[in-house]
Parts: C-alpha cells; sequence; structure tokens
C-alpha cells in the first residue's frame, strides 16, 4: 500500500479563513475523494488518525475541514440559524471544491456532520457519488434533547471544559452554545433531513452505535431507507470510528467496493 502524504491548507473566503487538512496516496488515483464532515463539537484533530486509516484504507485522497467558528478555522460571533446543517453544504462546500479542484466526491459526517454530508449529497446530485453517515440524527428526537441536556451540566465542570478547550482554544465557549442552544430551541422541534433525503440519488451508507446516547436506531434506518444500507455496531456509543475503527473502515471499504 503506497504511503499516505498529510498536508495543510488554508481557504480563504469573505466570511472568514477555514483551516483544513488533506491525507492522500503518493501514488496517482481517479477515485474520487472523500469530504468530512465534523461533529458539533469537533474539529480535525478530533477525527484523530482516521482520517489517515481511511485515505490508505481506500487509497483515496481524504479532506477534512474545521468550520467556521470550530478548531484552528475562525472565530465566529453570530448565532447559528436553523438551517445550519443546509448552510454548510451551499456555503462551504463549493471552496472545498475549488480549492482542491474536485469534481466528483464522497459525502462523510459524523453526527450532525452526517446530516451535512446528506445536503451535500441531495445539492450536488451526480458531482456526489456516495453519502456515508457516523451516528447521524435525521430528525429531533427526544434522547437527542436528552444527551444535550446531560452534556451541558457536564461541560460546567471546569475540568471538562478544559478538554474541549485545548481543541478551539477562545472560540471554546461559542461552540458549546452552537451546539446546545441550538438544539435545544423550541424552534428546533420541526427540523428534519427529509426533504434533503428526498432529492438523494447517490447510495447511502448510515453507521450507527446500538446504545448511541444521541439517537436511537431510527435515525440509520431513516436515512438508508430506499437508498442504501445502514450498519449498526452492537455495544459502541455515538463514535463509532473511534470505538470500532477496524469496523467502520471495513463497513466502508466494502460499501465502496
Amino acid at each position: 500500500m503506497a504511503d499516505i502524504l498529510e498536508t495543510e491548507h488554508w481557504i480563504e473566503s469573505s466570511a472568514g479563513r477555514r483551516y483544513a487538512k488533506s491525507w492522500r496516496p503518493d501514488i496517482e488515483t481517479s477515485r474520487a475523494p472523500i469530504i468530512l464532515f465534523h461533529d458539533s463539537l469537533g474539529c480535525i484533530a478530533l477525527w484523530r488518525d482516521f482520517p489517515q486509516r481511511l485515505a490508505h484504507s481506500l487509497g483515496r485522497q481524504v479532506i477534512a475541514y474545521d468550520r467556521l467558528g470550530f478548531g484552528r478555522s475562525d472565530a465566529r460571533t453570530d448565532l447559528l440559524q436553523q438551517n445550519f446543517v443546509a448552510q454548510e453544504a451551499e456555503q462551504a462546500v463549493p471552496f472545498l471544491c475549488e480549492r482542491f479542484s474536485i469534481h466528483e466526491f464522497i459525502a462523510c459526517g459524523h453526527s450532525v456532520g452526517g446530516g451535512m454530508a446528506v445536503e451535500t449529497g441531495a445539492r450536488f446530485g451526480e458531482r456526489c457519488q456516495a453519502v456515508i453517515t457516523i451516528a447521524a440524527q435525521a430528525f429531533v428526537e427526544e434522547r437527542t434533547l436528552h444527551g444535550i441536556r446531560i452534556a451541558q451540566q457536564d461541560f460546567k465542570s471546569a475540568e471538562t471544559f478544559a478538554r474541549l478547550e485545548k481543541y478551539h482554544g477562545s472560540k471554546t465557549d461559542w461552540v458549546l452554545h452552537a451546539w446546545i442552544d441550538t438544539w435545544l430551541a423550541p424552534e428546533r422541534a420541526g427540523w428534519s433531513l427529509d426533504p434533503a433525503l428526498e432529492k438523494l440519488r447517490c447510495p447511502v451508507l448510515a453507521i450507527h452505535g446500538e446504545r448511541d446516547e444521541y439517537g436511537s436506531e431510527a435515525h440509520p434506518r431513516r436515512i438508508a431507507a430506499g437508498r442504501g444500507s445502514s450498519y449498526i455496531l452492537p455495544d459502541t456509543g455515538h463514535s463509532p470510528h473511534r470505538e470500532r475503527p477496524a469496523q467502520v473502515l471495513q463497513a466502508i471499504e466494502t460499501f465502496l467496493t
């Protein structure tokens, strides 16, 4: 297997600079790259070694980026709008495609990033060859809200806050409010991925943990229904790619093959 080349990138836009990284085999490949979308508290660093392992396993370029307001990307002060999942596909993906000279690609996301992958597939049509979701939410479920309320209390601990601060620095308070306030807002209750799912025309793989504290198996079933398959990992929580990386990599490799 080829070595993996890792590079850093800055993507300029009128809204601010986005930080991105690429992992690619050191041999030429015509395979479509994978774009990774992180979760509500995530960033490139919190993917840990998953992008590199994914690039190595698939022999494809993998691109991850920090959304504006997260990780090493520029800070934000505005509140997230309730259509922020769809907005990410509309506003960020074109810059990524231009920066990395991408035409066709595969969209893969964790948690809310899975919803962004779905929205990207719906928006970009045939350019998106496949969508992979990992622990994604397809609608607002009481289990999701309950999990967020528990986390809200946990992050009142200085120690817990400091662990997140290692990744987001001075942006940490904004990151937490962007997650908690947006999802717990009453107007969030009617949100779902259904409009985007109806527009999807590419194959879908929905990976989910049996013990996911932020969503039941109803989510992967809805995402995959009539579009692909769901893969439920036993004794696994909200981060299958960290808890069961070998199984997740194998599932993705099998799906794309």
